[in-house]
């Protein structure tokens, strides 16, 4: 852990095993921290943070590019967030160039933090000040934890508060190389990296007097926790980016090759499909579903499972033990539901996948919207295709759900594409496009996918508070 500028380990000399997803054996472990430890941890950055804010936001600014061409850099952590992600090194890459980007982005908007004048009075004068809340808690996901312990801290860092982050449960070695970069370029105290149990480190933080800011990215399950800790101790502002149960609509008029591919690439295999934003309900009209399903299926069957560390590996393990389960138990309830396998449908032959968290990556056809694997979000490598006849009918499935993440919508017509995007309930929409963000429109869940933006200046200013002021003459 890194606490007060310091590498740390817990006050009470425990320690929490990492796991590898590939061998299902212990290869690391960071301190199990305790509430003391955040509560340290706390204190640290309430410590740092006044003299953070009073620094000028160029300067803020500068110092955070610093941060993202470390973080740019850090190809030594690569290796190490695949062993322990289980996500392929060769898509690994792209995390640093991402994080970098995002940091970069946000450094670029400290002039935008600012208040309004506000014409109350003709004699008076009347304006707002956003100030930082202070102390900021994140707590990251396994999914992408050296991606996410780099680009979630750019924010709060910029609006002028302190961090205490979170690294996940499962995969928490990385967040130890994100530490030595914020050693090595930040002031002391005012990031802090605990580790440990959720239910004991990341319920402290939540709770924590001193930390009215909190960030999380995560469970549906785990951020509906939060709202209930928090509302229990303060009322505290709280942004939650969750799970999705993502609709891909094609339409007959689309090339299907282009569709077949975008389809799997939606899905993130690379990632065993442990992605957010994977659009795993793949809902095809009936006159292209024969030809786009076996196109599908030749595709995914050419995906190479191979060790996370191997470059031409095309999808490694998912990430833990109780993970694995779950998501081989929804894979035998769309069997049993009726759903078609039209690949995988379990854990690959050989030797060697009978250790660690394999599954093969998977595709049912004739899923429908009242079995299981449409309608939980899986978090893995599992895709699902539904048939649709009009376009009433598909919007229907697309919003029956208490998640609305990402969708997206395939079609050579624009205004048909306009009017389905305006009848999704979804946070991000991509026309005739999958998976990529760009930084400045924002990202957002609608329903129980989420509270508050990210990837937008509308990120920045949530880490600030407003205070009118007004001078009367």
């Amino acid at each position: 852990m890194y606490i007060g500028g310091e590498f740390v380990a817990s006050e009470s000399g425990q320690w929490m095993d990492s796991v590898s997803p590939a061998t299902g054996e212990v290869h690391g472990r960071v301190p199990a921290a305790t509430p003391a430890d955040v509560d340290r941890a706390v204190r640290s950055a309430r410590a740092a943070q006044p003299e953070w804010a009073a620094t000028h936001v160029f300067e803020r600014g500068a110092i955070l590019r610093k941060l993202a061409d470390a973080v740019r850099n850090a190809q030594d952590v690569l290796l190490l967030e695949a062993a322990d992600t289980g996500n392929t090194i060769g898509s690994l890459g792209g995390d640093l160039v991402l994080a970098a980007a995002y940091i970069d982005f946000i450094a670029g908007l400290g002039m935008e933090i600012k208040g309004e004048s506000v014409p109350a009075t003709p004699q008076n004068i009347h304006f707002t000040l956003r100030e930082p809340y202070g102390v900021v808690g994140r707590i990251v996901p396994f999914n992408h934890p050296f991606l996410f312990a780099g680009a979630h801290l750019a924010a709060p860092l910029m609006a002028g508060n302190g961090v205490v982050l979170k690294s996940p449960d499962q995969s928490p070695l990385s967040a130890t190389v994100m530490a030595r970069i914020c050693h090595e370029i930040l002031p002391p105290g005012l990031v802090n990296f605990v580790s440990g149990v959720g239910t004991v480190v990341g319920d402290a933080i939540v709770r924590h007097p001193d930390v009215p800011r909190i960030g999380f990215t995560g469970s549906v399950a785990t951020g509906m926790a939060i709202q209930r800790s928090a509302a229990e101790v303060a009322v505290k502002h709280i942004s939650l980016e969750l799970g999705g149960k993502n609709p891909f609509i094609a339409f007959p008029d689309v090339d299907i090759e282009e569709v077949a591919q975008a389809a799997v690439n939606g899905m993130n295999f690379a990632w065993s499909g442990q992605s957010c934003g994977s659009t795993s309900r793949l809902m095809l009209h009936e006159s292209i579903y024969d030809d786009v399903v076996a196109r599908i299926k030749d595709k995914v069957e050419k995906i190479r499972l191979g060790e996370p560390t191997d470059p031409d590996a095309g999808m490694g393990p998912v990430n833990s033990a109780g993970h694995h389960a779950r998501i081989l138990d929804i894979i035998e309830s769309a069997k049993h539901e009726g759903a078609t396998t039209i690949t995988g449908g379990g854990i690959p032959e050989g030797e060697r996948y009978q250790h660690g968290f394999w599954i093969a990556p998977t595709v049912f056809g004739d899923v429908t919207m009242n079995m299981r694997v449409a309608r939980e979000e899986v978090f893995g490598p599992v895709l699902s295709i539904l048939k649709w006849k009009t376009s009433e009918e598909v919007i229907a499935m697309a919003n029956d759900l208490d998640l609305g993440l990402t969708a997206a919508v395939w079609t050579g017509d624009l205004k048909l594409a306009m009017k389905t995007v305006r009848q999704l309930e979804a946070g991000l929409i991509w026309i005739n496009g999958t998976g990529r963000h760009y930084l400045g429109t924002g990202f957002n869940g609608w329903k129980n996918s989420g509270l508050g933006r990210e990837e937008c200046l509308d990120e920045v200013l949530s880490y600030t508070r407003t205070k009118a002021v007004h001078i009367i003459c």
